[in-house]
């Protein structure tokens, strides 16, 4: 645990730092999300039907955007092959690193997407509904990321790789996280969609820390 929380402050130390990589990923977020109703218009009803996709997948984007820098700069500088050989297990380490992936990318898109949502002209539960499924789904898309980014370290146009390698993955997180908020505005409940998120939180939480370590060991051979 002392190598867990260690790699988690130095990861988020180094994260607060590179201030201008934070402010891509928001400013991109923000844009994809913003740009929507200029474009489509005045349409309330329209937009409060694309609201949870289009930030949904926004949010998606974003995250993919920043899945690069989680291993690249200890993998050039030589950081992650004595993170390998240190005593603590190598998935523990690639845990920490998620983590603090998500903290300093994700949750900040989480906090941002209430702002966000009110240009599409959502009421308060609505947007509490959406803040719910991003605060679910986004840990999986760090998790699942992760694996991605691991597999494609190391290789030359590794971020076109990371895409094409982890859509599939990601097409169930977004239909289920987008679909929350049309499920309790129906009066299906949104109840099934959270709990589909959650049982793929957890079973992500179990398997993708082991996965992306057996991936960093194949790119350190």
């Amino acid at each position: 645990m002392n190598a867990f929380v260690a790699v988690l402050r130095r990861d988020l130390l180094l994260a607060m730092r590179r201030k201008s990589d934070v402010a891509m990923t928001l400013f991109f977020f923000i844009m994809v999300a913003s740009l929507f109703p200029l474009a489509i218009g005045p349409e309330t009803a329209l937009l409060r039907t694309i609201a949870p996709g289009v930030l949904w997948v926004a949010a998606l984007l974003a995250s993919l955007l920043s899945l690069p820098r989680m291993f690249e700069t200890d993998f050039a500088d030589g950081t992650l092959e004595q993170l390998a050989l240190a005593p603590a297990p190598l998935a523990l380490i690639a845990l920490a690193k998620i983590l603090a992936h998500w903290l300093g990318a994700c949750v900040p898109l989480v906090v941002l997407a209430p702002v966000l949502a009110l240009q599409f002209g959502l009421d308060a539960r609505a947007i509490a509904m959406l803040c719910l499924s991003l605060a679910l789904g986004t840990p999986l898309l760090s998790l699942l990321g992760a694996m991605g980014a691991a597999l494609t370290l190391g290789v030359r146009g590794g971020g076109v790789l990371v895409a094409l390698i982890l859509m599939p993955l990601y097409v169930p997180v977004l239909i289920f996280g987008a679909g929350v908020v049309d499920a309790d505005a129906t009066g299906m409940g949104a109840a099934a969609n959270l709990s589909l998120l959650g049982a793929m939180l957890a079973a992500s939480l179990f398997l993708a820390p082991l996965g992306t370590a057996s991936a960093l060991r194949i790119a350190l051979e």
